[in-house]
């Protein structure tokens, strides 16, 4: 069982040194990137082994919906449009126009997808 915790974070990088944290402990590599989270829940290279089935929970993920929230998204994208290269930025301005649409996602949404579409992994969001 892996426990993430949203008292320990209210950002999105706080996010990432959660994760790198509890699923990266011992290793020499921190996740920095949506795509990087992904690549972890694969497993083989942090606390468990590749496609083993494990459970997350996420504690406090009412306050983690609310720190990875449309704000914080907007922010995500914004701030990869000012970067520009190497990010797609019709791609991202599009899922920008999106958000603020009401169609697009927030941050936590992204991210429980993600740990989602792993099939060895259970989330509780408690």
């Amino acid at each position: 069982m892996i426990v993430i915790h949203g008292g320990h974070f209210s950002s999105l990088d706080g996010f990432y040194e959660e994760a790198s944290h509890v699923l990266m402990k011992d290793v020499d590599w921190k996740v920095g990137t949506l795509d990087g989270f992904d690549d972890i829940l694969y497993g083989g290279f942090g606390v468990f082994e590749n496609k083993e089935e494990i459970e997350i929970i996420w504690k406090e993920s009412q306050k983690s919906k609310e720190d990875l929230s449309f704000a914080a998204t907007r922010e995500f994208y914004e701030n990869k449009i000012r970067h520009g290269k190497p990010f797609n930025i019709e791609l991202i301005q599009k899922k920008l126009n999106e958000l603020e649409e009401g169609k697009g996602q927030i941050l936590f949404e992204i991210l429980v997808e993600i740990i989602e579409s792993h099939t060895n992994i259970t989330l509780t969001l408690e």
